[in-house]
């Protein structure tokens, strides 16, 4: 079952920097890595997003920091198989690529 131990053993598995009390409301968004703000849902099997819910994660993330990024890193769990997921504004994506491809030269 996911739980605030769980949460951060993800975060820290990709690097990231673990918001304090973040459940409790004193930071929003789970943690943060580089340009975003992470949000961690654990499910099993499968997890809905919706318009709302992906509204909430962005505003959390502006209360965070307005210069960062929303992050929803979706882990899902069944039968001892784990996928994670990450999902970023298609505009995000679009600079990142557009960025790689001016370090390609």
């Amino acid at each position: 079952m996911p739980n605030n131990k769980t949460e951060a053993s993800e975060l820290k598995r990709m690097g990231a920097k673990v918001h304090k009390n973040s459940g409790r409301g004193m930071i929003k968004g789970d943690g943060s890595l580089d340009e975003f703000v992470v949000d961690v849902k654990e499910y099993n099997k499968s997890y809905s997003v919706s318009i709302d819910s992906w509204a909430k994660i962005c505003t959390d993330a502006m209360k965070v920091d307005k210069n960062k990024s929303p992050m929803l890193q979706l882990v899902l769990r069944d039968n001892g198989r784990v996928i994670r997921l990450s999902v970023i504004e298609w505009s995000i994506l679009e600079d990142l690529i557009e960025r790689l491809k001016d370090d390609d030269g």
